[in-house]
């Protein structure tokens, strides 16, 4: 989990007025050039004439050269975060070109992933959608060629959510066809940009645990044991095994779930919060690299790692109302006040 030093302290947030915040957390095929997802970062900040965005900040970016993946954590207001999201997608779609794309993760588009979650009781579902939306219409619009498809709460009247609609878009094929897809938006997809998601939901907290084999056999076989589809598995735990660095990775999307948090009181407590009067809560990081490890020491390994990739939703929150009140936009930088 993550810890923080007392140069940047936590309780400042609550002492702020409450902002309307939303986090965008940006999926793009592109880690190797770190330059390049620096710049696709910064797009989210500034305008086309260099000023910088009033209510947004960039708090993290995670790079995985083995997947050739980075994860750009943006939050801002309800009334930015369209115009934020939209440069940055518009920026990587022009330095990201995925016909010589290479890299273990699953992948369909220069912008793989684009989705939206409220951070807090201040936003609404349809605002979310409403910016969601916006997204996918004006990336198709102003990026010829780009197209996108729609998912969570975004994709009316069903509301699909993110794993149903990659299974259904080709995405965990190794060479998706894109000439048989028809996307939601935009026309049919071409080589050069793929195929974008975007959605909106509750947050979803991504952590991935690293267990001490080659076999991917046998990663997979832990991975159908914890995710949410299988009986006794984690609610809301969806879960990919891919080789990573000399090793095998459980790549693992934490989605919210509606209700209080399960559990007994000695267990380390489920991040939870509050959306339009309902409480959400998702598994934490702990929990899920617990399972993964006796499921691992049943097999006679052990697990090396776990990396969170970004924030649970509380401390996304957090800080990005630090970030926002002291002005920092590329919080990013900042990490070297935080220890994850």
């Amino acid at each position: 989990m993550m810890k923080l030093h007392q140069t940047v302290n936590l309780s400042m947030a609550s002492r702020s007025p409450r902002r309307r915040l939303v986090a965008c957390l940006l999926n793009v095929s592109e880690a190797r050039r770190k330059d390049v997802v620096e710049n696709v970062a910064k797009a989210a900040l500034c305008n086309a004439e260099g000023i910088q965005r009033e209510e947004t900040t960039v708090l993290n970016i995670f790079n995985d050269p083995d997947y050739n993946r980075s994860v750009i954590t943006i939050v801002a207001s309800i009334d930015s975060i369209r115009d934020a999201a939209l440069s940055a997608c518009q920026k990587a779609c022009a330095l990201i070109d995925m016909r010589t794309h290479a890299g273990v993760h699953p992948c369909m588009g220069a912008v793989d992933l684009v989705p939206f979650y409220p951070l807090g009781e201040e936003v609404g579902v349809k605002e979310c959608v409403q910016q969601a939306l916006a997204v996918a219409h004006g990336l198709t619009e102003t990026v010829y060629g780009s197209s996108a498809f729609l998912f969570g709460w975004a994709d009316t009247p069903l509301q699909r959510g993110l794993a149903q609609r990659r299974k259904e878009m080709g995405w965990f094929r190794k060479t998706p066809d894109l000439q048989a897809l028809r996307p939601d938006v935009g026309p049919q997809p071409q080589k050069r940009y793929g195929l974008t998601g975007v959605g909106a939901s509750t947050y979803v907290m991504n952590c991935n645990v690293t267990i001490d084999t080659q076999d991917i056999t046998t990663g997979r076989s832990i991975a159908a044991a914890i995710r949410e589809s299988t009986p006794g598995g984690l609610p809301g735990l969806q879960v990919l095994a891919l080789p990573h660095e000399g090793a095998v990775e459980l790549a693992c999307n934490v989605e919210s779930v509606k209700g209080d948090p399960p559990g007994h009181p000695m267990d380390e407590p489920w991040p939870s919060f509050i959306i339009e009067g309902q409480p959400y809560c998702h598994a934490p990081a702990s929990l899920i690299t617990a399972r993964v490890a006796e499921l691992a020491r049943r097999r006679g390994i052990g697990v090396k790692g776990t990396a969170l990739v970004g924030f649970t939703s509380r401390e996304c929150r957090d800080l990005a109302e630090i970030a926002l009140s002291q002005g920092i936009g590329e919080f990013w930088k900042e990490q070297r006040r935080i220890r994850m």
